[in-house]
């Protein structure tokens, strides 16, 4: 368990932020042999397992990830900056100072010191972190650049809800909905992982990371003076793999059709036409289609926020799961 007591400035300036990077990473655990992920990655991981069997560019990232110990440092995830382009965080690894660089290897890898793949970021830190950086990139590239679409519009949608959420109703309300291995009880965040450790923010702001394949490892960041970066499961991530049909017993999509059933079940939170067309692998205009109809029967609601239109559910929406699903919906209105 990770215990991590956040004091009020920390509190203040939380924000919730982006990293595609961080997702990289956390595929890149999940299709490690001896890993099962569950049914919306395992389409993916036939793919990714063989991008890291047959690609040698990935040779960097192996060697760390595979002859390190299991706690990384900050240097090889650099601070969340929001942006939705990986090539930005790889320009922020390319330029760490040599000097945190050896600091680092001398303090995570004390046992490794003479190891041939912890030599370069000893001897040379600089081109030691350009391979590394270029390792990532070809990962990105082969497994997963052909998802990033659907993962960048899942991942954009849970910044959008949770910083709603934050704004109107508090970090009380942010953290309590953050995702089952998460625990809040004021001031102390708790993260189910199998290591024991605590740590206090201090000065640091706190930022939330999204991920979609957070199944693979949930990260928190440490090391850094001014940021605790703190990552959680983004919702969604059935859009990953074909749909699947619905059960026999589901009365629900006998009674409105299974396009309009699946709709409704994905609105537990406030989503965009575009969102849930990502998540259920349908068209746009068809889930446009289906959200009018709802809407128009009075079980979906829609409002604007910027230049996106959001729909949720209505209490009769919630009602209705419940009543012909058992399928209650806890999800607090945004």
């Amino acid at each position: 368990m990770i215990r991590i007591e956040l004091d009020e400035a920390a509190l203040g300036a939380t924000r919730i932020a982006m990293s595609p990077l961080r997702d990289a990473f956390c595929a890149l655990h999940l299709q490690l042999p001896g890993r099962t992920p569950s049914w919306p990655y395992q389409e993916w991981v036939g793919h990714a397992r063989a991008v890291w069997r047959e690609d040698d560019r990935l040779r960097p990232l192996w060697e760390l990830v595979t002859q390190g110990p299991g706690e990384l440092s900050d240097f090889l995830l650099p601070r969340p900056i929001g942006t939705p382009d990986v090539y930005e965080e790889l320009d922020l690894l390319r330029a760490t100072e040599p000097a945190a660089v050896r600091d680092f290897a001398a303090y995570y890898y004390p046992d490794l010191m003479e190891a041939p793949f912890l030599r370069p970021y000893l001897t040379d830190p600089e081109a030691a972190c350009a391979a590394l950086a270029d390792a990532y990139a070809a990962w990105w590239e082969e497994a997963i650049a052909p998802y990033w679409p659907v993962m960048r519009r899942l991942v954009e949608d849970e910044v959008l809800v949770r910083a709603r959420t934050f704004a109107t109703e508090g970090v009380d309300a942010l953290f309590s909905g953050l995702e089952s291995r998460a625990r809040w009880e004021r001031p102390v965040l708790e993260l189910t992982k199998y290591l024991d450790a605590e740590y206090a923010a201090g000065e640091r702001r706190l930022v939330l990371v999204p991920l979609v394949f957070a199944e693979g490892c949930r990260l928190y960041s440490t090391d850094d003076p001014e940021v605790l970066a703190v990552s959680f499961q983004a919702r969604g991530a059935a859009a990953l793999r074909e749909p699947v049909e619905p059960a026999a017993e589901d009365r629900l999509g006998l009674l409105l059709g299974r396009g309009r059933a699946a709709v409704l079940r994905e609105l537990g939170a406030p989503l965009t036409t575009v969102g849930l067309a990502d998540r259920l692998a349908l068209a746009p205009s068809t889930v446009s289609e289906h959200l009018s109809l709802l809407a128009g029967a009075g079980v979906v609601t829609r409002h604007r926020v910027g230049r996106s239109v959001y729909y949720q559910l209505t209490d009769t929406g919630r009602s209705l799961l419940a009543l012909l699903a058992g399928e209650g919906v806890t999800a607090r209105a945004a």
